[in-house]
């Protein structure tokens, strides 16, 4: 399976979780390290797209392709298992908790989780404590200009 995540030059381009372990987010609480991936280019972007404004843009962005071997299994987090607002901004702390338990239990590499940002579509979270995370690769690095428009 192939997942995808935006990162900016200006920090290594590595899969570890530090970044998101720094101010917490969505599905993790600050101190906790985890890898946050989309299953599209797409979602990726748009993941990224509705932190920033035409002012704040950045332009050092580069889109990870990320290869997961196919046999390693991932645990589902069904919209449905989810409390009512749990896709607001800003984010709950009920999927916190789901993220935080997900990487301290460590019985699984990936998490698959609702995005809060395209409803049907799915991020992919990567445990960097797990076994099976060395098997994680990054396969390609494009860089990825932002089309001005989505921010007109």
């Amino acid at each position: 399976m192939e997942v995808f995540r935006l990162a900016r030059k200006k920090h290594p381009i590595t899969l570890s979780g530090k970044g998101a372990s720094i101010c917490g987010g969505r599905w993790n609480s600050k101190g906790t390290e985890v890898v946050y991936t989309a299953q599209s280019r797409a979602l990726s972007m748009a993941e990224v797209a509705v932190h920033l404004s035409l002012a704040t843009l950045p332009n050092d962005f580069v889109m990870l392709t990320v290869e997961i071997p196919d046999d390693i299994p991932f645990v589902t987090i069904d919209e449905t298992d989810l409390v009512k607002g749990w896709n607001v901004f800003p984010h709950s702390f009920a999927t916190q908790i789901i993220g935080d338990e997900f990487i301290r239990n460590n019985d699984a590499c990936l998490l698959k989780v609702p995005s809060a940002v395209v409803k049907g579509d799915f991020n992919f979270l990567i445990n960097p404590y797990h076994e099976d995370f060395k098997r994680i690769k990054i396969i390609d690095q494009t860089d990825f200009p932002f089309d001005k428009r989505i921010f007109g």
